[in-house]
């Protein structure tokens, strides 16, 4: 005798199952609902984001001379708040600055940390601004009970070497630790924690009751290196300046925090330019983690050690057998293989042509594996030797609190230019008056 069937849910209770399945994304955990991953329209609805253009991609090429990288050229950034403002700002030769960071809580980066520091540095370089990058080391002591102060402090310098060999530049970046820096902080993070509610933290974050205090007191902190007066140093006594932050959507929380204070103390808003989670090997569903070494491909692992993992556990979205391959080809939606290539593959057209012959069956799972090996093995080999080569005297330069100009070299010809073209209209005017 069968088993009796259970019975359909009722409205409600189907409500709670689909609600059960929907996409996670806060600033501490990415798990899609599906193998397909994140669906990014409707987060993008949901957090209020503007979509990335056409106009918006062309508008960057025409003011830096240059093609958008292939992160905006593939929609890998995707979304943004007031990176049209910024661009308007910049065409109208004034001033804007970036802002990035990273957490130390493992001693070697990986992939996915690198997302967006190559499109930080891709932004700095285009548009010639200045950069501050935010060590948060007192936000992993806080949210990581099993560190220790000493831990977190070797494991910042570690990371802070490999962010400079990213290639940034030494006269126009900043790398500063949290727990050094926070004097010039500390007067903006107190106008921050004056002006955001408890109920509001516990709202936009999830804290609970039994969390430590520190984790109350933290997002003032990663708020105010958006506002320029935090960097005397840099802007003087400037508060009209405002900065543009490259990362992952998951931190859209803490800057959706920082736009509503700023408003309220009379700050320039800050905009950010939002990337998709670059997925562990196993799959679409979570972003890359240092926790699960065999889902990772960490930037100090060698060839043979890339060869192996993505042998070995990346997801593949082809068939099971070359037949099957080779009659209904891949989904390349799910193919781990495909997916890294978009990221990492410089050339548009070759990447059309895998995309066509992989999800026709002209190409087998292994040659695309083959091909992502060698991509990926070329990038560390080249990331390891600019590694090497950073000393702890790069690393004290970098976080020199130093005086920098924030004006782009452009600003500075455009200013010269008008200075000569209004002297030679005076000496016109003084010539033809003399007659």
């Amino acid at each position: 005798m069968e088993p009796a069937k259970p019975e359909e849910p009722t409205t409600q209770a189907a409500t709670e199952v689909k609600a059960e399945v929907e996409d996670e994304v806060t600033p501490f955990n990415i798990a899609a609902a599906s193998d397909s991953g994140i669906d990014y329209d409707k987060l993008v609805d949901k957090f209020g984001c503007s979509r990335m253009t056409d106009e918006l991609r062309e508008k960057i090429e025409r003011l830096t001379g240059r093609a958008p990288h292939r992160f905006i050229r593939r929609n890998i950034f995707f979304c943004h708040r007031d990176l049209d403002i910024i661009l308007n700002r910049y065409e109208q030769n004034q001033l804007f600055y970036l802002y990035t960071g990273r957490g130390p809580s493992a001693e070697a980066l990986h992939l996915g940390h690198t997302i967006p520091f190559i499109m930080t540095r891709y932004m700095q370089e285009a548009f010639d601004v200045p950069l501050v990058i935010q060590i948060t080391d007192d936000e992993k002591f806080m949210y990581r009970p099993e560190l220790s102060q000493e831990q977190v402090a070797k494991m910042a310098i570690s990371n802070i070497k490999d962010i400079i060999a990213f290639g940034f530049d030494p006269e126009k970046t900043f790398i500063f630790l949290d727990t050094e820096y926070i004097k010039e902080l500390y007067p903006n993070v107190t106008k921050v924690q004056k002006a955001v509610t408890l109920n509001q933290i516990k709202g936009v974050f999830g804290f609970n009751d039994s969390d430590p205090v520190g984790k109350y007191a933290y997002p003032p902190i990663q708020a105010v290196p958006s506002f320029c007066n935090s960097f005397p140093h840099i802007f003087g006594s400037r508060k009209n300046v405002p900065s543009l932050i490259p990362c992952a959507i998951d931190q859209d929380p803490y800057f959706r925090m920082t736009r509503d204070v700023a408003a309220r103390l009379k700050y320039e808003k800050t905009g950010t330019f939002y990337s998709t989670f670059f997925p562990g090997l196993e799959g679409m569903k979570g972003k890359m983690s240092s926790s699960s070494l065999h889902n990772t491909i960490l930037l100090t692992d060698s060839a043979a050690d890339v060869k192996k993992k993505i042998n070995k556990y990346a997801f593949s979205g082809g068939g099971a057998t070359e037949q099957e391959q080779r009659e209904k080809g891949a989904n390349l939606d799910v193919d781990m293989p495909y997916q890294y290539l978009r990221f990492f593959l410089e050339d548009d057209a070759e990447l059309a042509q895998i995309a066509e012959d992989y999800s026709t069956g002209k190409m087998l799972t292994g040659q695309i594996k083959q091909k992502l090996i060698e991509v990926l093995s070329t990038y560390l080999k080249e990331f390891q030797e600019r590694r090497k080569a950073i000393t702890d005297e790069d690393v004290k330069k970098f976080m020199e609190v130093r005086k920098i100009n924030p004006v782009p070299k452009k600003f500075e010809e455009a200013r010269k230019a008008k200075e000569a073209a209004e002297k030679l209209a005076k000496e016109a005017e003084a010539g033809a008056g003399a007659q």
